[in-house]
């Protein structure tokens, strides 16, 4: 990581004095700005790249919430709509358990939002929906070392989205695949996101470059609060030429139109929904402030 100027005290907010004061528009760019983030919701009824599935249920899996020992249920899902992960051999698994980083390997997921259900004793509980590709499910249903690592990552996943403590002692239930009703969830395909522009038939996302970023992390030392992406835009007019999407570990942004195209996984998991964006005109930088939720 690279040293990074003292940011001023109100980074997390919208400061207009990061623009060209000259800006003829200038309530309308701050309002864009706000919106940068909320892009990806306005467009998902029509961008491919995001789409509503219903998952096959998989099976149920049962542990406690902690300290408190409350009922959760985690109903580990199945869909080919959700990415593939790496192929990953017994062997090669055993050795990435016994790794000091097996956050190395990553298993594509869709976590869904808690739900509330009724056990067998009709005692109201917590669900959970993960969604996983479904010939990765049956791989891990074939081998109960892929069962315990696919179970094991989802419950981290739920603890990192959702700020959880989930015991480690939990329990496959035999007799009963999910808990509740399979509901629907919208997810993000990992294909080039397509900008549905008004513009000639020869221009294509093809034609856009990788700009160049930094990632920074605040503070520079000790554990991190903030994940700051800066982006060169060179040529960019306006951050209405922008769509941004902040996901739990990736970040998307294509400038319009096809000037640049920049889609990288970082490190840390954050907070999408008080992330925020500044585009600086004067500088042609698009900074993007994201808290950090887990490392």
């Amino acid at each position: 990581m690279l040293p990074r100027q003292q940011p001023p005290p109100n980074a997390m907010t919208t400061d207009s004095s990061l623009l060209n004061s000259e800006l003829e528009l200038q309530q309308q760019e701050e309002l864009y700005q706000q919106l940068l983030l909320q892009t990806m919701g306005q467009i998902q009824t029509e961008n491919p790249d995001s789409k509503v599935i219903r998952p096959q249920p998989g099976m149920c899996v049962k542990t406690l919430s902690e300290p408190d020992k409350q009922k959760v249920f985690v109903n580990i899902c199945q869909s080919n709509s959700v990415p593939l992960p790496p192929d990953l051999s017994r062997d090669e698994l055993v050795e990435l358990l016994q790794s000091e980083d097996p956050s190395g390997y990553r298993v594509p997921m869709s976590l869904g939002e808690p739900h509330t259900e009724v056990d067998n004793n009709s005692q109201a509980c917590t669900a959970y929906d993960v969604v996983i590709n479904q010939e990765f499910f049956q791989k891990c249903q074939k081998d109960p070392l892929f069962q315990q690592f696919v179970i094991l990552v989802s419950l981290e996943g739920l603890e990192n989205k959702y700020n959880l403590e989930l015991s480690r002692d939990w329990k496959v239930l035999k007799n009963r695949k999910f808990l509740g009703s399979v509901s629907e969830q919208n997810i993000r395909t990992k294909s080039r996101p397509v900008i549905q522009e008004l513009q000639p038939q020869e221009s294509s996302p093809t034609t856009a470059q990788r700009p160049e970023f930094t990632l920074l992390v605040e503070p520079p030392a000790g554990d991190p609060e903030y994940l700051i992406a800066e982006i060169k835009l060179p040529g960019v007019p306006s951050s209405r030429s922008l769509v941004l999407d902040v996901g739990e570990d990736r970040l998307v942004l294509t400038a319009r139109p096809s000037l640049f195209h920049l889609d990288v996984f970082h490190p840390f998991l954050v907070d999408q929904e008080n992330s925020v964006a500044q585009y600086n005109r004067s500088t042609q930088i698009l900074t993007v402030t994201m808290p950090v939720v887990s490392s």
